[in-house]
């Protein structure tokens, strides 16, 4: 097992809920390749029900800032009346970015789960931890199957 943090835990046995909602967030980002859009999805759950679903949308809103993880926060923020995200989790395909990650940090999101790692632009890489302190993050659950659909996607853009 890997720790990327010291609240970062990489999985080798996922609970079965972690996967249900990553297969989700899974759809999210294949609706954002068939949409030509960086496949990378993302679904917000509060206790068992999923309040927010995303994906990708920088090309579609000419936004930068549109990622998956950013328009999530949006709805589910929407969906709860409320700007903090306490008993919330993000599943997310790919590693936030530092941008998402900040803003994460600012959701106070209690877990945090992705699959595929992204060792170019991972908030990861960054020293020092822009999450809240009270954010678990659970590392690869899936990551396999999220990290084909990038190499997919970016092979067929070449």
């Amino acid at each position: 097992m890997t720790c990327f943090l010291t609240k970062t835990r990489q999985m080798s046995i996922f609970d079965n809920s972690d996967e249900f909602y990553m297969q989700q967030a899974l759809r999210e980002a294949r609706a954002a390749a068939a949409e030509g859009e960086v496949p990378i999805g993302a679904v917000i759950v509060s206790g068992d029900r999923v309040i927010a679903r995303a994906h990708n949308q920088t090309e579609l809103l000419h936004d930068t800032t549109a990622h998956a993880e950013m328009l999530a926060f949006t709805a589910a923020s929407e969906a709860i009346g409320a700007k903090y995200l306490t008993d919330c989790t993000l599943y997310v395909t790919v590693e936030p970015c530092p941008m998402c990650a900040g803003a994460a940090g600012w959701t106070q999101v209690s877990r945090i789960v992705y699959g595929a790692s992204d060792p170019k632009r991972g908030y990861s890489l960054l020293k020092g931890n822009i999450l809240h302190p009270r954010t678990e993050v659970v590392a690869g659950v899936m990551a396999e199957e999220c990290e084909a659909l990038m190499k997919d996607f970016f092979k067929k853009k070449r």
